[in-house]
């Protein structure tokens, strides 16, 4: 127990290794989740090996029940505990299309995801931690759900992340409320334009966008912005403020005349 672990879904890339690298250099072992090959992601656990203690990879999409299963099972084989754990892994909308012609495939594809996986990945994660505290009610654990200002910000083209962006605001809303007697923080990082693969397809569309003030800060966020600010809860330095949403979008969001 003298080493913390921290589970990090979709961490291999984007925002979730930025959020990894962080938590590597506070000191933490890592348990990296992903939806690719182990052996296409080699170089990336070999980089996150030289910042932390322990790193292994746990392959397993989050929106199927037994692979779910079969991450916490191998991370608690490893290490024996979790401490930490990050719901970061999320798709988006294999195509944009108009909110009239959105697929059922689509959106079950999308919810299944990024709302039910986390939901359920949290599930498992807090009981464990809830037993790790009836032995030890210092033992240190936080849960923290990356979303979106898509939680708020509307976007008829693909509604289906919308959704369930917004729902997992409901999801750290609701465990921060039931986890709250044992001392368990809930937390909602809220990211805005973060340039990742995943932006890159629309970065021409949101580079215009920047320079015509959509953001206060006239500049793409990066993997690393979200990474301090989780870095910055797991720390402990916002004990008091379980449920609450930590924006990391350049001021996009923020309401101006």
């Amino acid at each position: 127990m003298s080493q913390k672990v921290a589970l990090i879904t979709g961490g291999s890339r984007g925002i979730g290794l930025g959020i990894a690298k962080a938590l590597a250099k506070l000191g933490y072992c890592l348990s990296i989740n992903g939806v690719r090959d182990e052996d296409d992601v080699v170089d990336v656990i070999t980089e996150l090996k030289g910042l932390s203690p322990k790193v292994i990879y746990c392959q397993g999409d989050i929106g199927i029940s037994a692979d779910r299963e079969h991450i916490v099972k191998r991370t608690q084989q490893y290490f024996d505990h979790i401490n930490v754990l990050i719901n970061n892994a999320g798709v988006a909308p294999l195509e944009r299309n108009d909110l009239l012609n959105m697929s059922e495939a689509s959106y079950d594809r999308v919810l299944d995801i990024n709302l039910k996986g986390t939901f359920f990945l949290s599930q498992i994660v807090a009981k464990h931690i809830i037993d790790e505290k009836q032995l030890d009610p210092d033992y240190p654990a936080a849960i923290i759900n990356i979303s979106s200002i898509s939680a708020t910000v509307v976007s008829p083209n693909r509604g289906q992340y919308c959704i369930s962006k917004a729902g997992m605001s409901m999801v750290t809303q609701l465990f921060a409320a039931r986890l709250g007697a044992y001392k368990i923080p809930v937390y909602e990082v809220r990211p805005g334009l973060i340039e990742t693969d995943m932006t890159a397809r629309v970065k021409g569309k949101y580079n215009k966008l920047i320079g015509e003030g959509l953001t206060v800060q006239p500049i793409w966020g990066q993997p690393e912005d979200v990474g301090k600010a989780v870095a910055s809860l797991v720390k402990g330095d916002f004990p008091y403020s379980t449920g609450q949403v930590i924006m990391v979008d350049g001021g996009l969001t923020m309401q101006r005349l």
